[in-house]
């Protein structure tokens, strides 16, 4: 049967467009699910949309739309992403999915079945921004730092709460038995002193009469679950949870990719949640960073959003990936610079990787070179790419560095030709060992540029012809 694995994106809200952010989140995830089918594993790779709460529905009502139909058109952005980043992605769910609302329920009857939802009236100050409550030591000003264009609102209602409090010690038992559970360290590191200070119970529902755009909660039609007890239930409902157990069993637990905006919900809220209903914690939270745009914050204000629909047009994906996961730091904030796009990309892409196999091909052409159609030594990892650490550096999430061991091999390829000065006396021996090098790295490129791999692959295996050129230099 082979070894299964889960891996998932988190669901974006649907109040604006794709962002740069979240295209590096959902290449990251790709990569791994890559990887892990490069070694013989079956992969669920799940991908989705949050789809309630205040945002969603104000958004909706100042453009005159029902929620709904302004859901449907934001969700199908996010769902034609999975072409233009080339997502190998199995799963889609948005949460607004009849499957989904069962689940959310299914998930509230649990927690409330094991003692651990009641009523009472509070008094919170939140941000709608992070769709989050903010105690007064989070505010800079009484503003929230991550939103500070944004006014902190008050409420004084009747709500749900969910007893967030209660699994304290689990959650830090959690972390303690699984060192690696969190990555990077450094996050790990922060909610572990989060969760040791003290955990307050928090409002898991909203009156519908104030905001009806959200799921009914079991039992009282008069609320609605906030949206974060109702977006988490996504990495299972993905899975057909509760209705397909199996199916549910047969991949769980899983590993989630999130911002670093996220880590609170993902690591500590939704593991209390999976406690509380009696099911297994998450396997493992990837935690990455955030992009800049040309060394700043990316605001509408400034309009330095960098869109990755027409960054990837303009550029191509294997380009925009390329961009993305050798040039940002895997577990690190990074940088967007459309300047520094083109220089690496000429660089490592045209004068690179597509001159190599320009050059390779040439020769091969020349002398009418047959290469075998399957060669095995194109699966085993290349000596020094083993040397490098490529697979514990995929491992440990650094992807960045994983990425450069195979540019390196590259490198060390152009080099011995460089040495070997072939075109002066071109022998099928010889050229075949580049050719059978070249695929070697390329069959370790797969998972991060499988587009132009795969056009490699083809490329060097049978008659070998030139080919267009792979990375055409840009100015």
């Amino acid at each position: 049967m082979g070894k299964n694995f889960y891996i998932t994106t988190t669901a974006p809200y649907v109040n604006a467009r794709p962002h740069i952010g979240f295209a590096l989140e959902a290449i990251q995830a790709d990569v791994i699910a890559r990887y892990k089918r490069l070694f013989g594993y079956n992969v669920a790779f799940g991908f989705g949309t949050d789809e309630h709460g205040v945002k969603i529905y104000r958004k909706a009502i100042s453009k005159k739309k029902d929620p709904k139909i302004y859901c449907d058109e934001y969700a199908q952005k996010y769902d034609q992403l999975i072409q233009l980043l080339n997502l190998s992605t199995t799963h889609f769910m948005r949460t607004t999915d009849t499957n989904h609302i069962k689940a959310a329920q299914t998930m509230w009857k649990l927690c409330y079945d094991n003692g651990d939802i009641y009523k009472k009236n509070y008094n919170i100050k939140y941000c709608v921004g992070c769709e989050l409550e903010k105690t007064d030591s989070e505010l800079v000003d009484n503003k929230c730092p991550t939103h500070p264009n944004l006014e902190i609102e008050s409420y004084q209602e009747e709500n749900y709460f969910f007893r967030f409090s209660k699994y304290q010690d689990k959650l830090l038992e959690l972390y303690n038995d699984n060192p690696s559970f969190i990555i990077p360290q450094s996050k790990l590191n922060e909610i572990t002193s989060f969760v040791k200070k003290g955990l307050q119970d928090f409002s898991i529902s909203r009156l519908k009469s104030k905001m009806p755009w959200g799921i009914d909660v079991p039992g009282d039609p008069a609320h609605v679950m906030y949206v974060w007890f109702d977006a988490l239930v996504f990495y299972i409902s993905t899975l057909g949870w509760p209705q397909n157990k199996t199916e549910f069993e047969k991949w769980w637990p899983v590993v989630q990719l999130a911002g670093k905006d996220n880590l609170r919900q993902q690591s500590a809220i939704w593991q209390a949640m999976l406690f509380s209903a009696g099911l297994p914690t998450s396997k493992q939270i990837i935690i990455h960073g955030f992009i800049t745009s040309n060394g700043q914050k990316m605001s509408k204000s400034l309009d330095n959003v960098i869109d990755p629909v027409l960054i990837v047009n303009k550029y191509g994906i294997d380009a925009v990936r390329y961009y993305l996961l050798r040039e940002i730091p895997s577990i690190g904030d990074g940088d967007f610079s459309e300047k520094r796009f083109k220089e690496l990309y000429n660089s490592d892409l045209a004068n690179g990787l597509g001159n190599l196999v320009a050059r390779v091909l040439t020769l091969a052409e020349k002398i009418n070179l047959v290469a075998p159609e399957d060669n095995e030594k194109t699966t085993a990892i290349p000596q020094n790419l083993f040397k490098s650490g490529f697979k514990k550096h995929i491992e440990n999430f650094e992807l960045n560095i994983a990425l450069e061991n195979v540019w390196n091999g590259f490198k060390e390829i152009d080099a011995q030709i460089n040495r070997d000065e072939p075109w002066k006396n071109p022998q099928a021996t010889t050229i075949l060992s580049y050719i059978t090098e070249i695929r070697s790295y390329v069959n370790y490129l797969r998972p991060f540029l499988p587009s132009v791999s795969e056009k490699i692959m083809k490329a060097t295996k049978g008659k070998i012809n030139k080919i267009p050129i792979l990375f055409p230099r840009i100015s």
